[in-house]
């Protein structure tokens, strides 16, 4: 497994890349959402410009352990997200979202 990635440890959202090359990632999230009793947990995710997003999707996220899981292919070098519940309730990092950039 490679060591590769980022975390906001306070918040509870980890990025973990999967490959060399960081083309693959790994999303974990065990943050508000998760501490609430969301039900499901959704990754509101796209690429590009964190101002303007594009190939904007939701996906849901596996249930772990851990938290909530969902693994991605990088489409572009910057992914910006954030989660939602299926009752409509959002962390969006007060406002900022989050960003993970293959560097």
């Amino acid at each position: 497994m490679y060591q590769h990635g980022w975390s906001d440890h306070q918040r509870g959202t980890h990025v973990k890349s999967l490959t060399p090359d960081g083309s693959d990632i790994s999303i974990n999230y065990n943050g508000l959402l998760n501490n609430s009793g969301a039900a499901q947990v959704f990754l509101h995710a796209g690429f590009g410009d964190p101002m303007h997003w594009t190939n904007v999707e939701d996906y849901r996220m596996q249930h772990t352990p851990e938290g909530w899981k969902k693994t991605l292919n990088m489409e572009d070098n910057l992914l910006t997200f954030c989660f939602h519940d299926a009752a409509g309730n959002w962390d969006n990092n007060d406002g900022n979202n989050w960003t993970y950039r293959i560097s």
